[in-house]
């Protein structure tokens, strides 16, 4: 049951658009059964969460005007639910409460911040979140890019027209891409869509203060990487507002793309800055890529004050290891196929998991082939 703005509390089903507050989910087992023309046909339950303070409150702005082309378009087959954040994290729990309730798709809408929370929503204690009813099908990941719009979507050419995005989540195709987990001494697993970085640029700007790091690829030996100045794992292109810093990487690759620049100073970034943004970057003297699976990073002398972030969150310092979970999610791309499910049998006897994020275009599933290639801890998902 979701808490509406409304001056009643009300099942999803029960309205076509309601609009929610509190990081509780809508009832979505009541009316999920239409008829029209003598054709009976199952609506889909979409939640759309709105970070409506994003873009110093230019994401709430552009919503509240996309609102009545979205109803338009999407109640006569949908139950939609609105659900506008209040503050940090509290699209995660959004998200959480809205899988285990059955939503078809969770849709974030604003900017890669916001993708980024609810991507994590979809886990919890390093599992999935899955839903209380186990024949519901596996809730799909939205995204509709508003404000500053999304570096996420760029990697897949997909323009910055919440119209556009409307439409792909219309036709509701799913195609599967992976997702990234970062695990540091903390224990708790962290995901990540889109691009992660060790974050040392602003200071080797302003400071020259690289960085030696130590670098494991795929559990081989240890490198050693002197005088870094940064270093991004990327599962999509893009990062910094457009920054085609990974440019080989693609979401549906199965590896990440390391990119690493050393000894940059700051005429360094002057100077080649042009090519960061269009990815000719990798031609340059000091910057180096490679494909990885997993990655670990530590700092040779360890100092405590090297942070890794992702979409602008902070998530930790150093040491940390990134670990690609292959054919994670799902993309909806009219050009993608639509993937098969495998059974509930199926999925005991090869303890994979299948989870759908439907980002835009884009469906996420979680399906790792065995539990030992990515480490997760926690209690085992229900299904």
């Amino acid at each position: 049951m979701i808490s509406c703005r409304a001056v009643a509390i009300v099942p999803l089903a029960k309205l076509s658009f309601i609009r929610a507050e509190q990081p509780l989910a809508p009832d979505l087992g009541a009316d999920r059964i239409s008829v029209s023309g003598g054709a009976t046909s199952r609506r889909r339950d979409l939640v759309f969460v709105v970070n409506p303070r994003g873009a110093n409150g230019r994401t709430g702005k552009e919503w509240n005007k996309l609102l009545p082309y979205l109803r338009s378009r999407l109640s006569s087959d949908c139950n939609i639910c609105e659900s506008l954040t209040s503050g940090p994290c509290h699209a995660i729990d959004i998200t959480r409460e809205a899988i285990r309730e059955g939503a078809d798709a969770v849709i974030a809408v604003g900017g890669d911040g916001t993708l980024h929370e609810v991507v994590n929503g979809f886990f919890w204690g390093g599992k999935p979140v899955s839903s209380h009813d186990q024949a519901v099908r596996t809730t799909a990941l939205g995204l509709i890019p508003l404000g500053t719009g999304s570096d996420f979507a760029r990697t897949f050419g997909w323009k910055n027209d919440p119209h556009d995005a409307i439409e792909r989540i219309a036709i509701g195709r799913r195609s599967d891409i992976d997702v990234g987990v970062i695990s540091g001494e903390s224990g708790e697993p962290h995901y990540f869509i889109n691009v992660a970085d060790v974050h040392l640029c602003f200071a080797s700007l302003f400071g020259h203060h690289n960085k030696d790091l130590r670098i494991k690829v795929d559990n081989g030996d240890w490198e050693v990487y002197p005088q870094v100045t940064a270093l991004c794992i990327g599962n999509g292109k893009y990062f910094g507002g457009g920054m085609k810093i990974t440019p080989n990487a693609h979401p549906s690759s199965r590896n990440f793309e390391v990119v690493i620049l050393q000894d940059f100073k700051w005429y360094d970034f002057v100077l080649k800055l042009h090519k960061l943004y269009n990815g000719t970057h990798l031609m340059v003297k000091n910057v180096s890529s490679r494909s990885a699976c997993s990655i670990e990073v530590e700092e040779i002398v360890s100092s405590g004050s090297i942070f890794v972030q992702s979409d602008g969150e902070y998530l930790g310092f150093l040491p940390q290891k990134f670990s690609i979970l292959p054919g994670n999610s799902r993309i909806n791309t009219t050009r993608m196929k639509i993937t098969k499910y495998p059974s509930h049998r199926q999925k005991q006897r090869k303890t994979r998991t299948d989870l759908s994020l439907l980002v835009v275009d884009s469906t996420l599933t979680f399906q790792p082939d065995d539990e030992e290639k990515v480490q997760m801890h926690g209690p085992n998902p229900k299904f």
